[in-house]
């Protein structure tokens, strides 16, 4: 049987998240999903060894840019422990692809970044983008099943420290659930916070801030925004469309 314990958060995060660790609040969402491992271990997801996989693939001081999503897909097979991230082998014209990850690639392409060869978003993590959602487990075919376990706690002391102890960072804030965590961000004046409706399903086109304008032509450019406020700031830019890898035949001869 899986535990769950402080211990499989990554050192450099439980420094930031401090005296969490000693608050009742923390007590609550170990003592439940100890129970919850227990009771229902094959019908959670992602795995349990990878509830905290966002934080393992980027370390605080790597972080640059922070995109919230809600809880894991509760499909089985896409939940990788990165927010809206599922593994590259899923077709992007299959029925299992999802609507937010065809929207976010369909919005890289208007920005001329090009669309996403796939789903897998790890050379995102890799690069300082922080794919957090907020409830780190869901149970299949439940959305938001776990979201009253405990996980808010949790997560809400780790972006409120995450933009006390960093400043510039870039936060994507995509739907009214995140957009409920902006109070956290504390001195705000000093992140770029970049809002838009949810790029899931028909609701990309709606409210007065649409992920994608109404008629497919035009993007709310939080990725060029992104790239442009790194820039202003002297750090390295996201690759958001990895480039084809091509053999170096000088090197390869030589």
């Amino acid at each position: 049987m899986s535990s769950f314990s402080e211990v499989d958060i990554p050192q450099d995060w439980r420094e930031l998240l401090g005296d969490y660790f000693q608050s009742s609040e923390w007590a609550i969402l170990q003592n439940n999903l100890q129970a919850t491992l227990l009771q229902e271990p094959d019908r959670i997801t992602p795995k349990p060894e990878l509830f905290f996989k966002a934080l393992q693939l980027t370390p605080v001081d790597l972080v640059k840019v922070v995109i919230l999503g809600q809880d894991p897909y509760h499909s089985p097979g896409l939940a990788q422990g990165l927010a809206f991230s599922i593994p590259s082998d899923i077709q992007i014209h299959s029925r299992a692809f999802p609507s937010s990850l065809r929207n976010i690639s369909k919005a890289l392409a208007l920005e001329q970044f090009g669309p996403l060869p796939n789903g897998d978003l790890h050379h995102w993590a890799s690069q300082g983008v922080l794919l957090l959602n907020t409830a780190l487990s869901v149970k299949l075919g439940e959305a938001g099943s776990h979201a009253n376990l405990g996980w808010k706690s949790l997560i809400d002391r780790l972006i409120y420290a995450l933009a006390l102890h960093k400043k510039n960072l870039v936060w994507m804030l995509w739907g009214g659930h995140a957009k409920s965590k902006l109070a956290l961000i504390s001195d705000a004046s000093e992140h770029l916070i970049l809002q838009s409706s949810h790029p899931s399903g028909l609701g990309v086109y709606k409210t007065d801030r649409p992920f994608i304008e109404p008629g497919g032509q035009k993007s709310c450019g939080h990725f060029s925004k992104t790239n442009e406020w790194l820039k202003e700031h002297q750090l390295p830019l996201i690759e958001w469309v990895k480039k084809p890898e091509h053999t170096n035949q000088h090197t390869l001869f030589n």
